[in-house]
């Protein structure tokens, strides 16, 4: 960067107030001399300007200081208005009030130069443009409700540190209130309230690293991954951009076939569920393909969606197929939707490897003649000999289970695909922030209409406790999952449940090492009742819906992440009628798992995948959509910050493109 320069004798900086924000350079220029009067009577004029001269004595740390107070962002070098940087007696600064930055020398607490550096902003009223939406991007990014001592945070200008205390300090003459954060060696930072949008809350897959105050690494670090987001912001452009380029004739507007199909739906639809599918019905009226991911907690209504989205499709002509990543969720969606469509002109087929070849066979014939409109299946249907006659739109269930290719192996079947992806897996707050000016994102977050949320136990382990559990579900005629991840002893399980009984109920087992046919037969058995507890490893984590399963029983939930056992949690209450669980624990629990427990109770309201998330599940959400070489790079400087700066930097290459 060439910072070439000429000298002058003092400089006005002023902060990043609204009030100047909306000033021209040429105002503060001719009205220098009011300022500086105001400055000697006037207390906003005295907090929110600095003038400095030539041979001024002024501590270099106080200035630091009252800069960063006045809203700067601390960076290694500046490139824009609102930036400084400092390397031992040099302070490079970029005014906001100025069209170019300055640079001033200290000689011990002197200022010996100031210097006009010559890098300029050509295009004022853009670049003021730039930062008012950095400050906003800021404030949107930097959520601090619920805050607790003990949590990190990340400063913008000096990195992660604990947040300690909320206390008072005398200063200026009158009291204020500061956040104290601790950084390594005891260093503490004060930052002022009113100055919220200089913190965000540390969510990484690590224990963060804390560095000491005024060390360069931060800054480093922060250029590096803001290099990275541009890089990054740069890639995802390109992909939404090809995906721009192809088009298909709109869909039909709402037909009296779609009417039926929502009139007998027995829920009543909620807010999300509207708003959601409202968004479905703009995409699908325009002529660019749709690309669209529907995230929500566990059995908030998103099949419901993707069901109202597939008979659209069939509507218009066209062909649909849901892919689902396990044949028992493919057969239990097969057997709801043909139960909703079985009085509608609409041909819906099965395709997975537990039918014979000769039944395959006849579903891809007629998949390829057109007969079958909608079909349902596993990883089948990306099968070679699988061809379609006229496939209009792909809904992709649990949509963080496939990958990249084969989602692209779909869009060569036809460039203009319509994509729906259902996701479990809640996305954080910030991400989608991030993302929603790219990527079609509908958030589920408010739970169906009587949904009661499951009352959750933190238990040891005790039969007694068990069979107690077992008894009040089955007085009410009511059935319960008994998890117990470990395949080779789930057989003396049985025994071990069997013996508590004088008459036992009937118990059944499932695991993934079963005969597919067998699993899937032992779900159906299960779901009409035939018996009472279902003794399963976390297979049933995957999606199903039995609404008389309202008792959970986990033998030894210190095995269990957070995010698998609150997936499987969802499981249960899936209706109006009060759900427990009971998450059981051996003689030891570690620390960490009693921290995984203690969230699972404290997240026990619906809809609460999205505080879980904060710890396990919003990473994982961060993970699955970014992708592993971003995770580095959340770790490092927090998820919040690392997508305030995608955000930032999706807007700089939209605006540079644009």
């Amino acid at each position: 960067m060439d910072l070439s320069s000429s000298a002058i004798d003092k400089v006005l900086i002023c902060s990043l107030t609204p009030y100047f924000l909306e000033k021209g350079s040429v105002w503060f220029e001719e009205n220098l001399k009011q300022i500086l009067q105001a400055r000697k009577t006037q207390s906003f004029f005295q907090d929110n300007t600095l003038f400095l001269e030539k041979d001024q004595k002024i501590y270099l740390y106080q200035l630091l200081r009252k800069i960063d107070e006045m809203g700067y962002e601390k960076v290694l070098e500046i490139s824009e208005p609102g930036e400084f940087s400092q390397r031992g007696g040099i302070l490079d600064i970029f005014p906001i009030n100025l069209n170019y930055a300055v640079r001033l020398e200290f000689s011990g607490n002197t200022i010996e130069n100031i210097e006009k550096l010559s890098l300029e902003v050509k295009d004022e009223k853009l670049a003021k443009e730039i930062l008012k939406k950095k400050l906003k991007s800021q404030k949107l990014f930097s959520d601090l409700k619920g805050l607790k001592p003990g949590d990190y945070l990340v400063h913008l200008d000096h990195g992660i540190g604990k947040f300690k205390e909320l206390t008072h300090l005398f200063r200026h003459g009158e009291i204020s209130e500061y956040y104290v954060l601790e950084y390594g060696e005891g260093d503490k930072l004060y930052v002022p309230i009113g100055l919220e949008r200089k913190l965000s809350r540390y969510i990484g897959f690590v224990e963060p690293k804390i560095s000491r105050l005024g060390s360069l690494g931060w800054q480093r670090t922060k250029k590096r991954i803001k290099e990275e987001a541009e890089k990054f912001a740069k890639e995802l452009l390109e992909i939404y951009a090809k995906r721009e380029i192809s088009n298909r004739p709109s869909y039909l507007i709402d037909s009296e076939i779609e009417k039926i199909v929502a009139g007998s739906f027995v829920f009543e639809e909620t807010p999300d569920q509207i708003q959601a599918l409202k968004d479905i019905e703009k995409d699908l009226s325009k002529e660019e393909p749709m690309d669209r991911i529907v995230c929500g907690d566990v059995g908030f209504g998103k099949t419901e969606i993707a069901l109202r989205t597939m008979v659209k499709a069939v509507v218009s002509g066209y062909q649909t197929a849901m892919i689902c990543p396990t044949t028992i969720l493919a057969h239990q969606h097969y057997q709801n939707f043909k139960e909703r469509l079985k009085k509608l002109p609409i041909r819906i087929a099965l395709l997975s490897r537990l039918q014979n070849k000769k039944m395959q066979k006849e579903i891809i014939n007629k998949l390829k003649e057109g007969e079958i409109d909608i079909i349902i299946g596993t990883h089948r249907l990306l099968s070679e000999d699988v061809h379609f006659k006229n496939l209009g739109l792909l809904v992709i269930d649990d949509e963080q289970r496939f990958g990249v290719k084969q989602k692209e192996k779909f869009k060569k079947i036809r460039a203009n695909l319509d994509v729906l992806s259902l996701s479990a897996t809640p996305i954080p707050r910030t991400l989608y922030l991030a993302l929603s000016s790219l990527k079609s994102i509908s958030l589920i977050q408010t739970p169906p209409v009587g949904r009661l949320p499951v009352k959750t136990f933190i238990l040891p382990f005790s039969p007694k406790i068990i069979k107690e559990a077992i008894e009040k579900e089955l007085k009410r005629n009511g059935q319960v999952y008994y998890l117990h991840n470990r395949v080779e002893t789930i057989k003396e399980v049985k025994k071990f449940l069997e013996d508590m009984f004088e008459k036992p109920p009937v118990f059944a087992i499932a695991h993934g090492k079963l005969k597919e046919k067998e699993l899937v037969k032992v779900m159906e058995d299960f779901q009409n009742k035939k018996f009472d507890v279902l003794i399963a490893t976390t297979i049933i984590e995957n999606g199903l819906d039995l609404p008389n399963v309202n008792t959970l029983i986990v033998a030894d939930s210190t095995r269990l992440g957070l995010a698998e056992a609150y997936q499987i949690r969802g499981r249960i209450g899936r209706s109006h009628i009060q759900a427990f669980a009971y998450f059981l624990y051996g003689s030891h629990l570690s620390e960490k798992a009693k921290m995984r427990l203690d969230a699972l109770k404290e997240a026990e309201e619906l809809g609460s995948g999205y505080k879980i998330a904060l710890k396990d599940l919003e990473i994982r959400g961060a993970g699955n959509i970014l992708g592993k070489e971003q995770s580095g790079n959340i770790n490092k400087v927090g998820l919040n910050l690392y997508c305030q700066m995608l955000s930032e930097a999706i807007e700089k290459m939209k605006r540079s493109q644009g």
